[in-house]
């Protein structure tokens, strides 16, 4: 059985979801999703949920959490996900290793 290295979080995200978080006065999850779709045959959900799935991989850095459920784990193993403020816009962005294609949008992949 191969050992699935879960994906890292960085102080960057972690510290933009604090922002999001305290600007609302809620403490929500930022979930991380695996689905089938987009132009190159997978794609990246990312939203924020209130409550945590039973089976969920938790990831918790500075007071806050990321959320990976068991399906899209290997297709996130050893994966960084971060959050980008560039010119065209910030959002949480996924740096994939295992992604072998992805098209110029950065949410979809394939493997």
């Amino acid at each position: 059985m191969q050992l699935t290295i879960p994906p890292k979080v960085t102080t960057r995200a972690f510290n933009r979801l604090a922002e999001i978080n305290g600007s609302s006065g809620a403490s929500k999850a930022l979930r991380v999703a695996v689905e089938g779709g987009g132009c190159s045959g997978f794609q990246y959900a990312i939203s924020l949920e209130d409550a945590q799935a039973p089976d969920d991989l938790v990831l918790e850095g500075e007071g806050q959490r990321v959320l990976v459920d068991p399906v899209s784990l290997p297709f996130l193993a050893n994966a960084t996900i971060d959050f980008s403020d560039e010119l065209i816009g910030a959002r949480f962005v996924v740096e994939n290793p295992n992604a072998t294609a992805s098209c110029g949008c950065g949410t979809s992949f394939s493997i």
